[in-house]
């Protein structure tokens, strides 16, 4: 994945929290204005697996959010979100229960209508996808 933006520039955007090992190399945030964006991640990064000690960005669970602008009508200007989420494992005990925890995490985000959440299986999740600081916090080193 090509990186448009500087390390300066996502500082600037995110602020001075932004850790650069924090971002797991194969999730997209498309469609969205730095605000939301940063606000998105930090909501996101509030979920936890409840087996892994590690919230669900930085395990690489998070594939895609993307925002739609509403560009009339009485919402215009607020967003609808769209998640593509994966699991560890299709076997993983809170299957059904992530979506709504990943929905009720972004819903209440100031700007936001609508928020749909995916579990996909294409690409299946590997440790790879992890952050670095995933690994660390997991002592895997991939």
């Amino acid at each position: 994945m090509e990186h448009v933006a500087s390390k300066d520039m996502v500082k600037n955007a995110v602020g001075e929290e932004y850790d650069e090992l924090a971002i797991p190399p194969y999730t997209e945030l498309l469609n969205m204005d730095d605000d939301l964006r940063a606000r998105a991640v930090a909501a996101i990064c509030e979920v936890y697996d409840p087996e892994i000690p590690v919230n669900i960005y930085e395990l690489g669970l998070i594939y895609k959010v993307s925002g739609k602008l509403i560009e009339e009508g009485a919402d215009k200007g607020l967003v609808d979100l769209y998640v593509e989420m994966t699991l560890t494992s299709p076997a993983c005990p809170v299957a059904q229960e992530m979506p709504m925890m990943v929905q009720s995490a972004l819903f209440p985000l100031d700007g936001v209508r609508h928020v749909d959440v995916d579990i996909v299986w294409d690409p299946t999740w590997d440790p790879s996808m992890m952050a670095e600081t995933a690994k660390l916090q997991l002592n895997m080193f991939t």
